[in-house]
């Protein structure tokens, strides 16, 4: 099955992340992250490793404006986003599709309309995305579920069903933390390839995972966070 999505908006010459000499720490602990330097050019493909405690879903937190650095500077999108007021973070992550560990899936809605809701905020046609909802949740292997609430599904299905809303607009720019941890591998691999569809067509990838294979089988550039500091792993 091949997605067939809308044209993705053309990618920007500007590295849509940047990071320069950002340190982060949580108020009266030690510091989390030490001199981070990292530049995610557009159309891009990475996965973030390293042991659990080392900060890689902290750092998503600071890309995705959850957080903010204690020092250095973050650019997202071409723009000083450490410094955006609160007016200002919700149009950064219109762009952003955003895959967390604990899914922030609305439980009083269905899965058809979890999936629609950042569509429905976008201003899509009803009919542009009732189709659109249709396919990605083919593709996740929940068209069975459209119409079931959160929390009659198991993890590996709310999984999926983060992830599919997390691209059914097809951002420019897409981060999940370790969006295959809840599903078999039949499923990673499928969704997987999802992400891989995603960037062909222009989507800068960051994924944050354990599993140090993946950068390997999908030849993507791997990054690793160890002790506070960025590294990139030799291929």
């Amino acid at each position: 099955m091949t997605v067939q999505p809308r044209r993705a908006p053309a990618a920007s010459v500007t590295d849509p992340v940047r990071l320069s000499g950002v340190g982060f720490g949580y108020a009266n602990g030690p510091e989390v992250l030490r001199d981070i330097n990292l530049n995610l050019p557009a159309g891009s493909f990475h996965f973030l490793t390293g042991p659990s405690g080392a900060g890689k879903s902290t750092l998503l937190k600071l890309i995705t404006l959850i957080e903010r650095p204690r020092e250095g500077r973050l650019d997202v999108f071409g723009q000083d986003a450490g410094k955006a007021s609160r007016r200002e973070i919700p149009a950064f992550r219109r762009r952003m599709g955003l895959v967390f560990q604990d899914f922030r899936l609305l439980d009083h809605l269905s899965a058809a309309d979890n999936v629609a809701l950042p569509l429905r905020l976008a201003g899509a046609p009803a009919r542009e995305r009732d189709a659109d909802v249709a396919e990605i949740l083919r593709w996740v292997g929940l068209a069975e579920k459209a119409e079931a609430r959160p929390p009659t599904l198991s993890g590996g299905e709310k999984q999926r069903l983060a992830i599919a809303r997390a691209v059914v607009t097809r951002p420019s720019l897409i981060i999940a933390d370790e969006p295959t941890g809840s599903v078999d591998a039949a499923m990673g691999e499928r969704l997987m390839k999802l992400f891989q569809a995603m960037n062909k067509l222009g989507a800068t990838v960051l994924i944050a995972t354990h599993d140090e294979t993946l950068a390997a089988r999908v030849a993507a550039r791997a990054l690793r966070l160890e002790d506070g500091r960025l590294f990139e792993v030799a291929a």
